[in-house]
């Protein structure tokens, strides 16, 4: 705008890759059922929080010696996402279903990864010895097909086995639904998988030379 200055203010968030974990490790709960959250890396004598969607504000201790806080019991209104946050720096997000009903599906909190295997739980609420039971499971409303002991396991997984799952029991009820998150391999994990050798010239280097590197596996 000619004659006059504009100043635009940024808020900037950053991402650490400290985890956020939860307990029970599992992306539904039954409504009552508690659940707690725990972050690591962050600098807990700064202060940290959990925080969620709903603006639901969880205050945690700024005392060094705890990294944990939750709900002890929660209700379908707490769902949502739920994340740390110290200062400036915020972990990652973590998407919550609480449900009134009486079934919901067991997976896995944080993506997983190209190549391993992942078991999805259908779960009864009024089922309290996990016996067997027939459960049919979806993919983005797509029958999977039925397992006779409530679970389903997925082996060799790729990112088209990415999606929204929901599990339903005949006569009980249907779960919310969950996104499963696939994530591809790095590169480092590929190396880790194998024997790997480094090597290089057995000579000194001059500083401000270059040298290189070779990994053999």
């Amino acid at each position: 705008i000619s004659g006059n200055s504009v100043v635009a203010l940024l808020h900037c968030s950053f991402f650490s890759d400290s985890p956020f974990s939860i307990i029970p490790s599992r992306l539904q709960l039954f409504e009552y059922e508690s659940v707690s959250f725990t972050c690591e890396g962050f600098n807990i004598s700064a202060g940290w929080k959990v925080r969620s969607t709903q603006q639901i504000l969880l205050k945690c201790s700024n005392s060094t010696v705890t990294k944990t806080c939750g709900i002890k019991y929660a209700l379908a209104s707490d769902s949502g996402e739920y994340w740390c946050e110290s200062g400036e720096e915020r972990s990652n997000t973590v998407n919550i279903t609480v449900s009134a009903g009486a079934v919901i599906l067991e997976s896995p909190v944080h993506p997983v990864v190209e190549g391993d295997a992942v078991i999805l739980h259908c779960r009864n609420k009024t089922d309290k010895q996990d016996s067997n039971f027939s459960a049919n499971f979806y993919k983005d409303s797509f029958p999977m097909g039925t397992s006779y002991d409530g679970k389903l396991e997925i082996q060799n997984v790729s990112k088209s086995h990415e999606g929204f799952y929901k599990c339903k029991i005949h006569g009980v009820g249907e779960s919310p639904e969950s996104w499963v998150a696939i994530r591809r391999k790095s590169s480092a994990e590929d190396v880790a998988g194998g024997a790997v050798t480094l090597k290089n010239s057995a000579h000194s280097v001059t500083e401000g030379k270059t040298f290189t590197l070779y990994y053999l596996y």
